[in-house]
C-alpha cells in the first residue's frame, strides 16, 4: 500500500478574517451621506426655523406664499437654463428673452389691442423663435454656444427698445410717429400675475410647479430625457448609437426660449407694464438657482427640482433678511456666503468620501 503525500495536494489557503469595521468611520461616512445629499434642504430648514424664532410672522401663510411668488419667474427661467445644461449648452439670453416678452406682451395689448388669449400664445411663439435661433447658430453655424446667446442677449435688449424709442410701454404712450396708443391691459392677463386660487395660491405658483413636474417627468422619466442627458455627456457616442443630437439641442434651446417667455409674461401680467428695467437681475438668479440645483440630492448634474429647490433657497434667504432689516448692501454678501456653504458640503464632503 502506497502511502500519500499531503503535500501533492492543494492545500487549502490560509483565511485571515477581515478586521472589524470602525464604528466611527461608518458613523462618519453616513453622516456624510446625508449631508451631501440634503446640504440644501438642512440649510433650508435652518433658515426657516431660525427666521420664525427672529420674527414669528415670517412662517405666516401669506408670506410663505408671498415668497413662492417671488421666485416663480427665477424658478421658471432656471428650469429652462437647466435644459440646455443637460445638453452641455448654456443660455446667457433667457434674460433678455423674459425681459422682450414683457415689452412684447405689453405692445401687444397696448398698441395693437389684443385680448389675452392672443397675446400669450404670440408671446410664447416669440419666445420659441429665439429659442430656434439659438439653436440654428449653435447647432448650425458651430458658434459656442456662450458665445452664441450672449449675442442674442444683446441684440435683444436692444431691438426691445426700437418700437417705442426706449419708453417704457403703458396705457397712453405716444409712439415715436407721434401717436397715441389707444389699447390697454386685458383684466384676463392680469389675472396671470394678481390672481389666487382659493383665495390663498399665486397662479404664477400654481406654473412654477406645473413646469417643475413636467419637466420633472420630460428629463427623468423618458427617453427623451435620457438622451438629453447623454447628449451632454457625451455628444459623439450619442450620435453614433443612432439619436439626433441636432434635435435633442435644438429641443433644449426652444425650451429654454419658450420658458423664458413665460416668466415674461408672469411679470407682465403682476407689474401692469413694460418696464424696459425688467429683467436685469433674472439672469444671474436664474444661473444661480439651476447651479444650486447640482447640489440638491448630491446628484451633481442638472436637475429641474434641485433648481427649484435652489430658487426657493435664494428666496427664504432674502425674505428673512428683508423681514430682519437687514441692510440690503449686506444681503448679497450673506446670499454668497450661505450658497458657498451649501456647495462647499455637497462636493466637500463627496470628495473626501470618494479617496
Amino acid at each position: 500500500m502506497t502511502s500519500v503525500d499531503n503535500d501533492s495536494f492543494p492545500q487549502p489557503a490560509d483565511r485571515t478574517e477581515p478586521a472589524p469595521a470602525d464604528p466611527a468611520i461608518g458613523w462618519f461616512t453616513a453622516l456624510s451621506g446625508i449631508l451631501r445629499s440634503g446640504a440644501v434642504f438642512i440649510l433650508l430648514a435652518l433658515l426657516v426655523i431660525g427666521f420664525t424664532a427672529a420674527q414669528p410672522a415670517f412662517i405666516n401663510i401669506n408670506n410663505l406664499m408671498s415668497i413662492l411668488q417671488a421666485v416663480s419667474v427665477v424658478a421658471i427661467l432656471g428650469a429652462g437654463v437647466t435644459v440646455t445644461l443637460a445638453v452641455g449648452g448654456f443660455d446667457l439670453s433667457i434674460g433678455a428673452v423674459a425681459a422682450s416678452s414683457v415689452m412684447a406682451a405689453s405692445y401687444a395689448m397696448i398698441v395693437w389691442r389684443l385680448d389675452a388669449y392672443a397675446t400669450v400664445p404670440l408671446v410664447l411663439a416669440f419666445g420659441a423663435a429665439i429659442g430656434l435661433i439659438n439653436a440654428f447658430i449653435i447647432v448650425r453655424l458651430r458658434v459656442p454656444d456662450l458665445l452664441a446667446t450672449l449675442s442674442m442677449m444683446f441684440l435683444l435688449s436692444g431691438l426691445q427698445l426700437i418700437p417705442t424709442a426706449g419708453r417704457s410701454i403703458s396705457s397712453g404712450l405716444i409712439l415715436p410717429d407721434g401717436s397715441k396708443a389707444a389699447g390697454s391691459y386685458d383684466p384676463h392677463f392680469m389675472l396671470i400675475g394678481r390672481y389666487n386660487l382659493f383665495g390663498t395660491v399665486p397662479v404664477s405658483v400654481v406654473l412654477m410647479i406645473l413646469v417643475a413636474l413636467v419637466l420633472f417627468v420630460l428629463t427623468e422619466r423618458t427617453r427623451i430625457g435620457r438622451l438629453l442627458f447623454a447628449t451632454g455627456g457625451n455628444e459623439v457616442a450619442t450620435r453614433l448609437a443612432g439619436a439626433s443630437t441636432t434635435r435633442l439641442k435644438t429641443l433644449a434651446y426652444v425650451i429654454s426660449g419658450t420658458l423664458a417667455s413665460l416668466g415674461g409674461i408672469v411679470i407682465a401680467a403682476r407689474v401692469g407694464r413694460g418696464d424696459v428695467s425688467s429683467g436685469g437681475s433674472l439672469l444671474m438668479d436664474a444661473v444661480a438657482a439651476s447651479l444650486i440645483g447640482f447640489a440638491v440630492l448630491g446628484l451633481r448634474r442638472p436637475n429641474v427640482l434641485g433648481t427649484i429647490a435652489g430658487a426657493v433657497f435664494v428666496g427664504v434667504l432674502l425674505n428673512g433678511l428683508t423681514m430682519l432689516n437687514a441692510p440690503y448692501y449686506t444681503q448679497d454678501f450673506v446670499k454668497g456666503a450661505v450658497l458657498v456653504g451649501a456647495l462647499a458640503l455637497t462636493y466637500g464632503l463627496g470628495r473626501n468620501g470618494e479617496r
